[in-house]
């Protein structure tokens, strides 16, 4: 298995940026940043494979971006436009090469109105 770790969150004001960073100790697989808001279901935003290719929820397409670098076995998602609905604890789940689920701690986004 693979450690997973996240940054990057903080407080910031809607209309703001943030840009939140997933590193692991191994090869990531495919990639995805969920978050979970207070009372709710975890929930994915955006995913990306192991060749590039990006997915989003709908309700972050057009102002949030999943991108990667394997050579520093990193994944990064670049918030735009935020909005008080983002604000959540963000975790990245990595697959590792054994295709095994592997969470990190979590960041805390949270967006002031």
């Amino acid at each position: 298995q693979v450690r997973v770790m996240e940054s990057g969150g903080g407080l910031v004001q809607a209309g703001g940026s943030l840009r939140l960073s997933c590193t692991a100790s191994g090869t990531m697989f495919s990639t995805g940043w969920h978050r979970q808001a207070p009372g709710k279901q975890r929930e994915l935003v955006a995913g990306i494979s192991t060749d590039g290719k990006p997915n989003y929820a709908d309700s972050v397409k057009g102002r949030f971006t999943i991108s990667r670098d394997n050579a520093k076995n990193t994944v990064f998602l670049q918030m735009n436009s935020l909005q008080s609905e983002d604000t959540g604890l963000y975790y990245c789940l990595a697959y590792d090469r054994a295709k095994r689920p592997n969470w990190g701690q979590g960041t805390q986004v949270t967006v002031s109105s």
